[in-house]
């Protein structure tokens, strides 16, 4: 009876000895796999993020170029009015040109920084160019009044 007991539990300890054994092979084998899935999904976030920057990019770029299209055609309406109204007209319309200068610029610098920078940077930027639409309305509402 104590053969087949010491029989059994000598046994069990050489199944589980062999088999852990074999459990950290596996673990390295599932390691090297999570992680290989790892650097492929943040391969394919960065992807997308710099997609979304070259995206954004083209469409601030087409925002800018009709802004600066308004303004020589407000330029070009301005000449009709009083010199008076002209002058102001061109004041406001200098500071909004410059505006939309700065926008370009600020853009053409940008860096990629990261998307938790570039989240904040686009948040920042889209308000600056709708403040800057508003303001070409307001001008051109200002000049219909007149």
């Amino acid at each position: 009876m104590k053969k087949t007991i010491l029989l059994i539990t000598a046994f069990t300890l050489t199944t589980a000895f062999f088999t852990s054994c074999n459990s950290p092979e596996k673990k390295v084998e599932n390691a090297q796999t999570e992680v290989v899935e790892a650097n492929k999904d943040l391969i394919d976030a960065n992807q997308a993020y710099l997609d979304d920057v070259e995206s954004y990019k083209v469409t601030t770029a087409e925002r800018i170029a009709a802004n600066d299209k308004s303004i020589a055609e407000f330029k070009v309406r301005i000449d009709k009015e009083k010199k008076e109204a002209k002058a102001d007209y061109l004041e406001k319309l200098t500071k909004l040109e410059q505006k939309n200068t700065d926008l370009k610029k600020k853009m053409d610098d940008y860096k990629d920084d990261g998307k938790e920078n570039w989240d904040k940077f686009k948040a920042e930027f889209n308000h600056d160019m709708d403040e800057l639409g508003e303001a070409f309305k307001d001008l051109t509402v200002n000049n219909v009044k007149k």
